[in-house]
């Protein structure tokens, strides 16, 4: 079973999100209050709870939304997914739309450890269904949709 451990926002872009414990995702939007919502494909940012532990565990001082990560599972290797997996969480529906992203400029986690794992751990979702979405909530990979 993957769960949600965070679910984050952050209400000015360039700045690192704060874990809210729970939001709304928004039908081709994304998280409400996320100042990274709106239309196009990265609707929503996704990244696997383990990634960021073992980043820890290499001395990252992080914590959940320094990456700009909307929402943390456990269980699930979102990068080892296939553009087009869907995801359902607590009534909510989900499409991967992106894996990994370039950043346009060294971010602070980078300049401190000499790299950061969201260029390739991180995910982007379109929301094809909305819904409240929290932490403790299982998230599930829809097979053969």
């Amino acid at each position: 079973m993957a769960e949600i451990k965070a679910v984050c926002i952050s209400n000015k872009k360039g700045t690192p999100k704060t874990n809210v414990y729970s939001a709304t995702l928004v039908v081709n939007h994304g998280l409400d209050q996320d100042a990274h919502a709106g239309a196009g494909p990265r609707q929503v940012s996704l990244l696997s709870y383990e990634r960021i532990e073992n980043f820890r565990a290499r001395g990252a001082p992080v914590s959940y939304g320094c990456f700009g990560e909307n929402i943390v599972a456990s269980g699930i290797d979102f990068a080892g997914l296939p553009v087009g997996t869907r995801l359902s969480c607590a009534g909510a529906l989900l499409e991967i739309t992106q894996i990994g992203k370039e950043c346009r400029r060294p971010c602070r986690i980078s300049q401190t450890m000499g790299e950061c794992i969201m260029p390739t751990q991180g995910v982007f979702a379109g929301v094809l269904r909305g819904g409240t979405v929290g932490v403790g909530d299982e998230m599930h990979v829809l097979e053969g949709e």
